[in-house]
């Protein structure tokens, strides 16, 4: 019956067109058939070539992909995640780092591809995958010399199937990327079909670019890792439209332009000061391409970073928010913090969603300090639902239920909404609050709201709980990197640089072991800090 009731909360929130599309799939038919020769558009202009990943090729037939380094087998071995054969299907090594070294062993292993896949069995034919494929072959013929004949019949094959088979059932960043490989195909090939594909894509992200892209520059599925890769992939749609000069693409070229910028800003934002994402939501290193690089790759392209974009470093301490999406940045010269009080996603599709409301994360002196725990992994485990879950960050469990109902590997029910936070800058300081309500679910229909107050010297977390509840519990998880001790009652903070923070609390603190996942497939030992809520107020003071 619970599960009942959990999928009963989870669909209640879906699009009709998601719900229609999942029972059509069910019956749809792809009908397809190989092309017999294959014309080229002429680009006006060379394709600019950015590298913006590691490569994932190892040695003969050996791929490292989510930190775990495999055979290419059968192309579909069972022995395998699914998630990590996906990344086998996509072709991502063939625009990473250093792939003009590797073009012999490419374009072999682009011809056995077609040979061991045959339409349309496997985890290949899949349209993410395939729509990611799609886009590095054509991204890699643009690059280097044209493949064979028999390569450019398959790439239009592919393309063919996939124009059958959008992803509408899931929508989101699926959604854009099977619209953006249809531009790519569309512009790649000519001939009445290709010009279809075109059409169709252009009119998929018509649709897409304003609903996923809020205002303020982020993409609504709200998690800095897939903001990145969405901000790749409309670089490279800006990079298309240059080089293809094609009037449907050209006359939308400006309103990309100014997307771009924007998200660029976001993403300036939203990452710490190594230069690397912060962990809301499902978000990890080594995926999406850093912001360092996503600004160069727009640099090349024209679009150049002014003054509103620029990585100032702030003397003085100030604050930025983020209002379509939900993340206030408080920062200075030693300071930044990155403050969630957003929703947990796109009510529709939460499936990216972690029970994170009210977390932050903290950086001091350049390194980070306070992390959420991370996304180590996909799939249906039980530690996949651990990183998902409230006490995996920075924020107040209430009865050990979390704020939002993550279940499943993707699937979130009743979820938290957050209240408009409430921001007072003065000389001195920054005080901001904000509350949520995903505790009023519960039979004490608990609210929980959180006051940060920053200044020069110090940074002050008062969580408050109105209403019923046995027991709450408020979690800070320490990056590893940082030493944790407690002398005579007093935790102390060291970072790697020799600074020495001070933790208070007017309630008493453990230190408990936890584990941190920047990465897929990296699980690192850390401590955290667990306060015993017994009263309904926590007063947390980070001396610095």
């Amino acid at each position: 019956m619970h599960k009942l009731c959990l999928l009963f909360q989870t669909v209640r929130y879906l699009k009709p067109i998601q719900l229609i599309s999942r029972i059509k799939r069910r019956f749809k038919k792809i009908k397809f058939k190989t092309p017999s020769t294959i014309k080229l558009n002429n680009y006006k202009a060379p394709w600019i070539r950015e590298e913006l990943i590691c490569s994932s090729y190892r040695r003969k037939d050996i791929f490292c992909f989510l930190n775990q380094e495999g055979n290419i087998g059968t192309w579909n071995n069972f022995d395998q995640s699914k998630l990590w054969l996906y990344n086998l299907h996509y072709f991502d090594d063939l625009n990473s780092f250093e792939a003009n070294k590797r073009t012999d062993f490419h374009y072999g292993l682009i011809e056995r591809w077609i040979d061991e896949n045959p339409p349309i069995f496997g985890n290949g034919w899949e349209p993410y995958p395939q729509s990611l494929r799609i886009v590095n072959w054509i991204k890699y013929f643009l690059s280097f010399e044209l493949p064979s004949e028999s390569v450019l019949i398959s790439l239009s094959l592919q393309s063919q199937i996939l124009s059958q088979d959008l992803e509408y059932h899931l929508l989101g960043n699926h959604l854009f990327a099977n619209a953006k490989a249809m531009v790519f195909a569309g512009c790649y090939f000519k001939g009445d079909e290709s010009e279809g594909w075109l059409e169709l894509g252009l009119k998929v992200l018509d649709q897409q670019i304003p609903e996923q892209i809020l205002k303020d520059g982020g993409h609504f599925e709200l998690s800095p890792m897939y903001h990145n890769i969405i901000l790749a992939d409309m670089l490279d749609l800006y990079n298309l439209a240059q080089s293809y000069q094609i009037y449907e693409l050209s006359q939308r070229q400006n309103k990309w332009k100014l997307i771009i910028e924007n998200m660029l800003q976001w993403a300036r934002k939203m990452e710490h000061p190594d230069g690397e994402v912060s962990f809301f939501n499902d978000s990890a290193i080594g995926i999406a391409p850093c912001t360092g690089k996503l600004f160069e790759y727009a640099k090349k392209l024209g679009i150049k970073e002014n003054s509103s974009l620029s990585n100032i470093i702030l003397k003085k301490l100030d604050y930025t928010y983020l209002k379509d999406s939900g993340y206030i940045i408080v920062e200075s010269d030693k300071i930044k913090a990155i403050l969630d009080v957003a929703k947990i996603g796109p009510d529709y599709i939460p499936g990216h969603g972690h029970a994170d409301t009210l977390s932050f994360e903290l950086s001091l002196f350049g390194q980070r300090i306070f992390v959420n725990s991370g996304t180590g992994e996909y799939g249906l485990s039980e530690e996949r639902l651990r990183q998902r879950k409230t006490a995996a960050h920075n924020t107040v469990e209430v009865d050990g239920e979390d704020s939002s109902e993550v279940w499943s590997g993707f699937r979130v029910a009743r979820r938290a909404y957050p209240s408009q936070p409430v921001i007072n800058q003065s000389e001195e300081s920054i005080l901001i609050s904000c509350s949520h309500n995903g505790y009023q679910r519960l039979s004490g229909r608990v609210t929980h709201q959180r006051l940060y107050k920053f200044d020069d010297e110090n940074l002050v977390i008062t969580d408050f709980l109105s209403g019923r509840y046995k027991f709450a519990k408020c979690y800070f998880h320490i990056h590893p990197d940082v030493e944790v001790k407690n002398i005579n009652g007093v935790i102390t903070l060291t970072l790697l640089n020799g600074n020495k923070l001070i933790i208070l609390s007017n309630q008493s603190i453990s230190i408990e072991d936890s584990t941190w996942h920047p990465k897929f497939g990296v699980s690192i030992k850390n401590k955290k800090l667990v306060i015993n809520m017994h009263t309904e107020e926590s007063i947390l003071t980070i001396k610095y």
